[in-house]
């Protein structure tokens, strides 16, 4: 049995465990780049990096936010230098994302922030059967909702 910590239950739902992990997470990202200002919103930049020309539709759906709150971030981070638009050819109405040069410095020092973190909450490069089935839970979830 885990212990009580900070009010959490042992018996809580898998779920609040797994937004307890997310949030945290991002607070460790926030403070360890409080000098840059970016706060755990990198996530954003990191993905545009992994995912070349993406839409700002495809971090939507990834991350769960609202278009609004996202449009938002990726305009100051457009403003900042640290991501570009360009128009989609096949779509003129949608821009495809991708990160600038100074985007593209910062990429190695989250990772390694985000290795840091993982490393310190016990999680190892070993364990890919637990990122495997985390990425399957994701993508399930993702398509159980993705007609409503």
């Amino acid at each position: 049995m885990i212990e009580d910590f900070q009010g959490i239950k042992d018996k809580s739902p898998l779920v609040a465990w797994i937004h307890n992990i997310s949030l945290n997470q991002q607070k460790y990202m926030k403070m360890k780049l409080d000098d840059l200002d970016l706060g755990h919103d990198v996530r954003y930049i990191m993905f545009i990096y992994d995912n070349p020309d993406c839409s700002q539709e495809d971090i939507v759906n990834m991350f769960g936010q609202s278009k609004g709150n996202i449009a938002k971030i990726l305009r100051k981070y457009e403003d900042e230098g640290f991501i570009e638009r360009q128009p989609n050819p096949q779509n003129r109405r949608k821009y495809m994302l991708n990160t600038t040069s100074k985007g593209e410095e910062l990429v190695p020092k989250f990772r390694q922030i985000s290795k840091d973190w993982e490393k310190e909450v016990g999680i190892s490069d070993d364990d890919t059967e637990l990122r495997e089935k985390l990425k399957e839970i994701a993508i399930n979830g993702m398509k159980l909702i993705e007609d409503y």
